[in-house]
């Protein structure tokens, strides 16, 4: 068990583990450094630093899981920054594309009442702006924009990389969880999707952090790309 509050830096940590586990995507050093966009030294120092604290253990083939307790404080903070990006735009009329750095500053010092609160505010609300769910368990399985075939149906699920600068481009893009269409091209720099006579086209890179329900479906990925030219800021949440 964890003998002491985490810190913000581990929270960091462990919303960045809870994401990689609940994509289904293996919980290795170098995917946590491919998702937060830092080094292999940085991670594999702060994984000691969550091992020891009682929030992680690693497995025998080098992976990771998290304890009882790490599970418990990830999940729970992972709520609340989903919760208040849903209130920050739907109460407060905040755009969706800047409400994520907002909630990065308050999801760590919100009281259980102003999570109640929050929480009767939103009403029926299920997911945060971006498409992520606000309740564990329930997640929509999709693939990456990138890897759908041309033809092929597409419904977008969320966006996994809420960097403000990205969302911005999504938006402006005229992307947005919840939209159907058609994959109409991709290419090596472009990926464009036909959504009532009108094409909505991002970059492929962009289109990697793009999930979606697919008809055909490609087959589901087990890792992070190597390379992520996208944003300064880190990959996953």
């Amino acid at each position: 068990m964890a003998q002491h509050e985490a810190t913000v830096a581990e929270e960091e940590y462990l919303q960045t583990i809870y994401w990689l586990q609940e994509a289904k995507l293996p919980i290795t050093g170098a995917n946590i450094a491919r998702a937060m966009q830092l080094s292999a030294p940085t991670v594999h120092e702060m994984v000691g630093r969550l091992e020891t604290d009682g929030y992680v253990r690693r497995n025998e083939d080098k992976s990771l899981e998290f304890t009882e307790s790490g599970h418990e404080h990830a999940s729970a903070i992972v709520r609340r920054h989903r919760l208040i990006e849903r209130f920050l735009t739907d109460v407060l009329g905040i755009p969706w594309h800047e409400v994520h750095e907002e909630a990065e500053r308050l999801e760590h010092a919100m009281s259980p009442v102003l999570e109640e609160r929050m929480l009767a505010a939103i009403g029926d609300a299920t997911t945060c702006p971006h498409g992520h769910p606000i309740i564990e368990g329930v997640r929509e399985e999709g693939v990456p924009l990138a890897d759908v075939e041309e033809g092929a149906s597409v419904r977008i699920l969320r966006f996994e990389n809420e960097a403000e600068d990205l969302l911005l481009y999504l938006r402006e893009a005229g992307l947005y969880p919840g939209l159907e269409g058609k994959l109409a091209s991709s290419d090596d720099d472009e990926v464009a999707v036909d959504a009532g006579g009108q094409t909505h086209a991002v970059t492929r890179s962009v289109a990697e952090t793009v999930s979606v329900v697919a008809d055909p479906s490609p087959p589901p990925r087990t890792v992070l790309p190597d390379r992520l030219v996208l944003t300064k800021d880190r990959f996953g949440r």
